[in-house]
């Protein structure tokens, strides 16, 4: 008896087999992107977020930078006002002569920034802007550089020329011509630095006051050191009040 194999029977069951291996493989391949293209976009997300809380805690270091060399430089526009009063009127000397050392320039900045910035290599490799990269360290060098020769040195000068002693001396060794030429051009190459900072970051200056305001909050929040310092202060006196007072009664 000769018995012939169901053909079409055969062929259904390699293609069901088929169908079901091409299913399986696209629902494994599905699986696997979507396992690898969410863990990517998990990571590129997490990069972008550190990379943006590191760009704005420099910008905020820089923006606070600038409004104290701002003011330093107003202090040395300010003091040749009080020199030109002075020599319209000498009698003034006494009575503005101490606001000189009042308006000595001083710029208030911490380094804990610059240096975490500068020193780190990750912190660059995540920011991944080179040209911002030099911009901010260009901005930090003019900071050293103003503190060092404008700073630093018109105090040494100050107390080297003694100008507040007579009318003469202040009008004529001590001289802000120079100086004020030079604060101000730094001033002027730092805010450009900072302008281009912004740009390059896509950073405005609604973001950048919102961050200083979140500090301040942050801030605010904090222990008050000054209030829990004089609170211990107080208590440690109350108690050698106390000690004082049993040693007199006791005769101690």
């Amino acid at each position: 008896m000769n018995i012939k194999p169901n053909i079409s029977k055969i062929t259904g069951v390699e293609n069901s087999s088929m169908r079901h291996f091409l299913l399986s493989l696209i629902a494994t391949t599905v699986s696997i992107a979507l396992t690898f293209g969410t863990a990517a976009i998990i990571d590129y997300n997490k990069k972008q977020q550190e990379k943006h809380e590191i760009v704005m805690m420099v910008m905020y270091d820089m923006y606070n930078t600038l409004q104290s060399v701002a003011h330093a430089d107003s202090m040395i526009r300010l003091s040749m006002d009080l020199q030109r009063q002075i020599a319209e009127d000498t009698t003034l000397f006494n009575v503005l002569k101490y606001q000189f050392t009042i308006n000595i320039p001083r710029i208030d900045y911490t380094e804990t920034t610059e240096h975490i910035f500068s020193s780190n290599i990750e912190t660059i490799n995540t920011v991944g802007n080179v040209l911002f990269t030099e911009n901010v360290a260009e901005f930090y060098q003019q900071r050293h550089f103003y503190k060092t020769n404008v700073c630093d040195t018109m105090m040494l000068n100050f107390q080297r020329e003694a100008p507040y002693e007579s009318v003469q001396r202040l009008l004529d060794y001590y001289d802000y011509f120079y100086t004020a030429i030079v604060s101000r051009q730094i001033l002027l190459g730092m805010q450009n630095l900072f302008m281009q900072c912004q740009q390059m970051m896509n950073i405005s200056d609604e973001e950048i006051e919102a961050y200083r305001e979140e500090r301040n909050e942050l801030n605010k929040s904090m222990i008050d050191e000054d209030s829990v310092e004089t609170t211990i202060i107080d208590e440690v006196k109350e108690l050698q009040q106390k000690i004082d007072d049993a040693r007199k009664k006791n005769n101690l």
